[in-house]
């Protein structure tokens, strides 16, 4: 019998803030983190809004900023997440064996350097004659600080988590788009069911928020133009959407073997009972229309569990809040689930976050877990106008009590990535 996996620490670092309790109120409450962008001049790109973490730095976590001066934004927001799982785990107090502890995120690179690269670019026409790689090199070498820019590497967070924690044990990161962070719980907890680990710290951490970033989503006309109303820009599933609004942040959790949990007496959150993960094998950033992969993820994670359909109590929705995402992830929830579909609420918290990018799937399944704890179901905000094509209860705009034991959570990334988890109230 394979080992069982259960969750015994989260901590996140969101637009909402990094107290997981504040975090939960404000969704509950259906508050948005979406606001104008301040971390660039944003007044010549069509998007010009974004979800930020604001007033936060890894002093909050009581680490000395000057120790991470050169440290990527999304490795202080993972040192700032983990810290508060492993704080919430216990395990800062009752370290585990390091050979027997590992690593594995979903991360994806820093905040980029749009400026000094402009430099580069400057320095490099100044002739007039074409772009001049020698002067380009030369700009580069006087501007770039070596530290500085491998610090933006995506494997430099689980690196620096390694370190922080004396994890000796697998350390891995895998960036597979949106899908990244579900995919890294979900291999953290096949490494712990096969046995090759006791305890994995889990998650992902991004941040997109950058010139380059908002240029190339632009250009793919990803992103939201609602530049007028920041707050209501999200709205998964609603007939009026036009585009997601980039988030960034992390979300990090605690994956233990179960018999190691109930030996020190943790407090478990829930069990990973399920996991699926596929590829549309179609194109690059179009989900396959009829959601072939979306649909195969969600029923292996069921199979996985061995889970009947009506188990399930809750879908938090991978809902981008674009055209062609809520729709295909409506077909594919109806596809597996049959006429049941209409009886499971399903919500997109991206409509408060914003979409976290490679962080966002380990984020949503923490809301799954408070979700679970709490018996409530946080909302869809911004949902105005009912789609034809997105006919499910979407729990619109306001908070709702309802027994949750299961709840699945849904990722899917550019490329093709579907991940489907499934968590469970832990009984026994």
């Amino acid at each position: 019998m394979r080992r069982r996996v259960v969750i015994t620490g989260i901590g996140m670092v969101t637009p909402l803030g990094a107290d997981r309790e504040g975090i939960w109120k404000r969704l509950l409450a259906g508050e948005s983190g979406v606001g104008y962008t301040t971390l660039f001049d944003a007044a010549n790109f069509p998007t010009k809004i974004s979800a930020e973490v604001r007033n936060w730095d890894v002093s909050d976590v009581g680490e000395n900023p000057e120790d991470w001066k050169f440290a990527g934004r999304h490795t202080c927001f993972a040192v700032g997440a983990a810290k508060k799982a492993m704080a919430d785990s216990g395990l800062l107090d009752a370290a585990p064996d390091p050979t027997r502890f590992g690593v594995y995120t979903g991360s994806g690179e820093g905040q980029q350097d749009f400026d000094r690269f402009t430099e580069m670019m400057a320095a490099g026409l100044a002739g007039g004659t074409g772009l001049d790689l020698d002067r380009f090199t030369r700009k580069g070498l006087e501007l770039l600080h070596p530290l500085r820019e491998v610090e933006q590497e995506p494997n430099m967070p689980p690196g620096h988590l390694a370190a922080l924690f004396d994890a000796q044990g697998p350390n891995v990161n895998c960036l597979t788009a949106c899908a990244a962070s579900s995919q890294a719980i979900g291999e953290a907890a096949e490494i712990i069911r096969r046995g090759e680990a006791d305890v994995m710290l889990s998650g992902g951490t991004h941040t997109m928020i950058h010139p380059f970033g908002v240029t190339g989503f632009n250009l793919l006309t990803a992103l939201s133009t609602r530049n007028d109303e920041p707050t209501k820009a999200s709205r998964p599933f609603d007939r009026n959407r036009d585009g997601f609004v980039l988030g960034e942040g992390a979300g990090v959790i605690v994956l233990e073997g179960l018999e190691r949990a109930l030996a020190r007496g943790a407090r478990i959150h829930a069990e990973i009972v399920g996991y699926g993960s596929t590829a549309d094998a179609f194109r690059i950033t179009d989900a396959h229309p009829e959601g072939r992969g979306a649909i195969r993820c969600m029923q292996m994670a069921l199979e996985d569990a061995g889970l009947p359909l009506d188990a399930v109590h809750y879908i938090n929705a991978h809902g981008t809040s674009t055209a062609v995402n809520d729709r295909v992830e409506t077909l594919a929830i109806k596809q597996v689930f049959g006429q049941q579909a209409y009886r499971i609420p399903v919500s997109s918290t991206k409509s408060m976050t914003g979409h976290l990018i490679a962080a966002a799937g380990a984020t949503e399944l923490i809301v799954c877990l408070l979700a679970i704890r709490d018996n409530v179901l946080p909302p869809t905000i911004n949902y105005e106008t009912p789609d034809p094509e997105c006919d499910l209860d979407y729990i619109p705009n306001v908070a709702r009590q309802a027994r949750c034991d299961v709840a699945l959570s849904n990722s899917f990334g550019f490329g093709g990535q579907n991940i489907a988890l499934l968590c469970r109230r832990f009984t026994g």
